[in-house]
């Protein structure tokens, strides 16, 4: 296997190239200033894991979206309904106050 090229970041804003050799093991940042090894089989099997329950919550994520469109929806013609209502009652009110 050949080796692989990365750039990554050392400092905000400041860039490295590596040349990364074949290796059995790789280090995954797992966040809280966390580092573990793993070996290549079990670090593409936590990846795999990760990103499966990513799209998981994805779609729920597009889900919950589809449905706060609607309500809002729902609410703006609500709201409309109930303004042309009470422009409504005032006219017939003036409409009565003018006969009278």
């Amino acid at each position: 296997m050949q080796a692989l090229i990365a750039d990554f970041e050392l400092s905000e804003g400041i860039y490295s190239r590596a040349k990364i050799e074949d290796s059995d093991s790789v280090c995954l940042w797992l966040g809280a200033n966390v580092m573990l090894e793993y070996s290549c089989d079990e670090a593409n099997e936590l990846l795999k894991s990760n990103l499966e329950n990513a799209r998981a919550s994805l779609e729920v994520l597009v889900g919950d979206l589809h449905f706060l469109r609607d309500q809002q929806t729902i609410t703006q013609v609500t709201i409309a309904r109930i303004f042309n209502w009470d422009v409504h009652q005032r006219r017939s009110k003036q409409s009565v106050m003018k006969e009278t």
